[in-house]
């Protein structure tokens, strides 16, 4: 029987986060298991590989028993900390298992193979076949801006060292791309590309 006056389960995230803090086991299992979805989900989205998702998954729940004292609810709410955590490890274990990256400036190379091929439209989805082309639509720069952000996990600080332009610069290409993308695939999914 539980030792609180209502279910643990029922208590707000941050009190979970707390409790796995100063270590009470009740309170630690209660906030596993109100995340271990989404945790595991964020990193089988991220790998692609259900051994290295589950092992991130523990690191991510070691990491948050570890930084704890640290959480700041005035960033973020726990699930975004958390799922932050997951996001970032899954990043690192694939970058660390790539044996070789793609240069960026081989990029426009990889958005013209990955869009223009037939067996690449044949294998996929219509969403997925149209997300690429929306994006072999975008300008080189903001199509490689936005492949290195949201493909390879750079930040925008990299993606400027990387490119060799401002930190400023490098953002305004990443949210451009991001805009132009949203506007192109919900005029789709309205059907106002259809004459």
């Amino acid at each position: 029987m539980s030792r609180f006056r209502f279910p643990v389960g029922r208590l707000p995230d941050e009190a979970l986060l707390s409790g796995l803090a100063t270590g009470d086991p009740e309170l630690a299992v209660s906030f596993v298991r109100r995340f271990q979805h989404r945790v595991y989900g964020v990193a089988i989205a991220v790998t692609g590989d259900p051994q290295l998702a589950e092992d991130i998954a523990q690191q991510t729940f070691e990491r948050a028993w570890h930084h704890a004292q640290i959480y700041d609810s005035r960033r973020g709410s726990v699930t975004t900390w958390l799922t932050t955590i997951a996001h970032n490890l899954a990043i690192d274990a694939v970058r660390a298992r790539r044996p070789e990256p793609v240069a960026p400036e081989d990029l426009d190379a990889v958005l013209d193979a990955v869009s223009d091929t037939p067996e690449q439209h044949a294998l996929a989805d219509e969403a997925s076949a149209r997300l690429r082309a929306a994006v072999a639509e975008l300008p080189p720069a903001q199509g490689r801006a936005l492949v290195m952000a949201g493909i390879y996990g750079m930040t925008a600080q990299q993606i400027a060292d990387r490119e060799g332009i401002p930190l400023g610069t490098a953002k305004t290409r990443i949210r451009a791309a991001m805009g132009k993308l949203r506007t192109t695939l919900e005029s789709d999914r309205r059907g106002d590309h259809e004459q």
